[in-house]
């Protein structure tokens, strides 16, 4: 994967395509070639690739705002290569997540999902955010259907497996306090106190 600072990237760019036509114009054209050559190369590879790992960096440190800023530099995401277009779409979704736009960030993961994800642990990634947030929206039926979808997928990341275990945990938890509240007090009451752990105190001599 290319992997380069964007800046660096489209000043080298520009500065080899303006000196090869110059050049061209001023000098020779074979002279020119070669620049010209490397700075095509180069506009390519931003337009495939656009910002994408230069914003996954800021994305891994919690700087939303700075990744935000990042992804605005791609030219265009619907050039872009199509794993790398994957990639914009889940992050754009994290920053839509973070700015606390659900309905944004349930639409940009969607496509993500719709896209050629390179491996399992991307696609459980994103399907555990589409749970979440059905989950947070309290539309348990969608929720429970994304992670149904989750729990397929032959993930090997410890630390998307760990989010897992702990959405599993949170989905059981949420289910039963809806199946405490159909049955109305009397189901809280038990809930609580099944919670609760009575101990029998000692007798007093």
């Amino acid at each position: 994967m290319i992997n380069i600072n964007i800046y660096v990237l489209i000043g080298l760019t520009i500065v080899l395509l303006l000196g090869g036509t110059i050049l061209a114009f001023t000098v020779n054209f074979w002279y020119a070639f070669p620049l010209l050559l490397i700075g095509l190369i180069m506009l390519v590879v931003y337009i495939l690739f656009g910002s994408v790992n230069s914003a996954a960096k800021h994305i891994q440190t919690g700087d939303f705002e700075k990744a935000e800023k990042m992804l605005g530099l791609t030219l265009k995401p619907e050039w872009l290569y199509v794993t790398q277009k994957a990639f914009y779409y889940i992050m754009k979704g994290s920053i839509a997540m973070n700015n606390k736009d659900m309905a944004k960030a349930e639409e940009l993961f969607d496509t993500a999902l719709h896209m050629d994800l390179p491996s399992d642990n991307e696609k459980a990634m994103v399907l555990l955010q589409l749970s979440n947030i059905n989950a947070a929206k309290s539309k348990w039926k969608a929720a429970k259907n994304y992670f149904r979808e989750v729990k397929k997928l032959k993930v090997t990341e410890s630390q998307i497996k760990d989010q897992i275990s702990e959405f599993e945990k949170g989905l059981a938890n949420a289910g039963q306090v809806k199946a405490a509240r159909s049955m109305g007090r009397q189901g809280m009451n038990m809930m609580q106190a099944g919670g609760k752990s009575k101990r029998r105190r000692p007798k007093m001599r």
